[in-house]
């Protein structure tokens, strides 16, 4: 679409001052950038096994199982990767896409859900996650309000413990884990295929985000964490939210960095600390140097550890 972006602002001068077309131009150059930048973004494919694959874009890492009976997707991005995302599928399977489960309702993992429905897949996820985008959340470690979602973006198949799928020949087995990185994750476990989605509870290679005003804890995380060990071995491909393809050994060194920062915060509290102070020390030890920085500087990773105390 061509804009004539002189006669736009001519239009305008009539209702606004000098300061409030510099900051519509401000808008207008943004919205340019941000589309371009959406166009400059590649899905990268990793293959884990002959019907499991990883799909790295922007957002939250995509797992995707392929069988006879068509394609089961895990999250889905951001709505203007859907195309992208659309074609990396089709360059892998051609049958109906059948299922998409998301692992909890941040938009990073949820935003191309819309787009997948009208390929035909039924959403799938815990009731929190559709409680949280029917109605407008706060997330408040940015200080955003987050729109609910298109109807048609949200779960048609909700469930409040666990859950299996039985699809392409094994079973895709839903657990849920209370107040981890939010009150509504999953881990997607396929035992047959030894091919674990951990969603926002592993991040791999960096400090979490923990999404406290969604009821997230480190507790909760550290139990989620534990959990997976339990039966994950040293042959299971792990998927993480966010990071590289990882494996057992690494999510154990996750799990201790976790300890570190929670340990750490729990010993400084009992010192009498303020939050100030807290936030002001290296809460993740020795594993600061490799951890931290990327993401979550130690200071916000603090903060979402005291904010989940509350909950």
């Amino acid at each position: 679409m061509r804009v004539n972006t002189f006669n736009f602002f001519n239009r305008c001068k009539r209702f606004i001052n000098a300061t409030m077309i510099t900051l519509l131009c401000m808008v207008f150059f943004n919205c340019i950038m941000a589309q371009s930048d959406w166009d400059n973004v590649e899905i990268k494919t990793t293959k884990i096994t002959d019907n499991f694959f990883m799909l790295e874009g922007r957002g939250g890492n995509i797992g995707i199982q392929i069988g006879e009976e068509g394609v089961l997707l895990i999250d889905s991005q951001f709505a203007p990767l859907s195309d992208k995302i659309h074609n990396a599928i089709r360059s892998l399977s051609d049958g109906p896409i059948k299922y998409l489960l998301n692992t909890h309702w941040h938009g990073d993992h949820t935003g191309g859900n819309e787009g997948m429905a009208r390929h035909g897949a039924v959403i799938v996820a815990h009731d929190n996650v559709l409680a949280r985008m029917s109605t407008t959340q706060l997330m408040k470690a940015f200080s955003t309000e987050i729109p609910p979602s298109p109807e048609a973006a949200r779960p048609r198949i909700t469930f409040s413990t666990d859950m299996t799928i039985q699809f392409n020949g094994e079973k895709a087995l839903l657990l849920h884990f209370d107040n981890a990185h939010t009150d509504g994750d999953a881990v997607i476990y396929f035992p047959v295929s030894n091919v674990i989605h951990m969603g926002d509870i592993y991040f791999n290679g960096r400090y979490p985000f923990i999404d406290a005003g969604s009821g997230g804890t480190i507790d909760g995380i550290i139990n989620a964490v534990n959990q997976v060990l339990f039966i994950a071995n040293n042959d299971t491909k792990i998927i993480p939210g966010h990071g590289l393809l990882s494996n057992r050994d690494e999510l154990l060194t996750y799990r201790d960095v976790l300890l570190t920062v929670r340990n750490n915060i729990h010993d400084a509290l009992a010192a009498g600390k303020s939050e100030e102070e807290i936030k002001a020390m290296n809460m993740g030890g020795k594993y600061e140097e490799t951890w931290g920085g990327q993401w979550t500087k130690a200071s916000d990773l603090a903060e979402y550890v005291l904010r989940g105390l509350d909950n």
